[in-house]
């Protein structure tokens, strides 16, 4: 019976549940504000891994994301410690604007429907 996704896909959950608790216990100390990481991609070998993260103040993004991605070494350190894998993938922090997009469509949705 094959499985219903691929080991990559459960690797990638696994790697995104166990960073949303770091960033979690460390954000105050590295003043991160309110970051929710939603989705990581984890290339075919493992190497490397995108992480994607939705952040409550969208003014602030780039400089959360740049604080992120300077942190990435400690982050990787602390998954190494949290996950049993072989290889911890090297990682790269992105910013996911698609919660932006998603209320900025609906809000155009509400007021096209409002004009009916």
């Amino acid at each position: 019976m094959p499985k219903s996704y691929s080991r990559i896909q459960r690797i990638a959950d696994l790697i995104q549940v166990a960073l949303a608790e770091i960033l979690q216990m460390n954000a105050r100390g590295l003043n991160y504000g309110m970051a929710t990481i939603t989705g990581v991609t984890v290339s075919a070998d493992l190497s490397f891994a995108k992480v994607y993260v939705s952040v409550l103040e969208d003014e602030k993004a780039v400089e959360i994301i740049a604080g992120l991605n300077k942190e990435a070494k400690f982050f990787r350190y602390a998954l190494a410690n949290a996950i049993d894998l072989r290889i911890t993938p090297e990682l790269k922090f992105f910013y996911d604007d698609s919660v932006v997009r998603g209320s900025r469509i609906s809000s155009l949705i509400n007021d096209a429907l409002k004009k009916q």
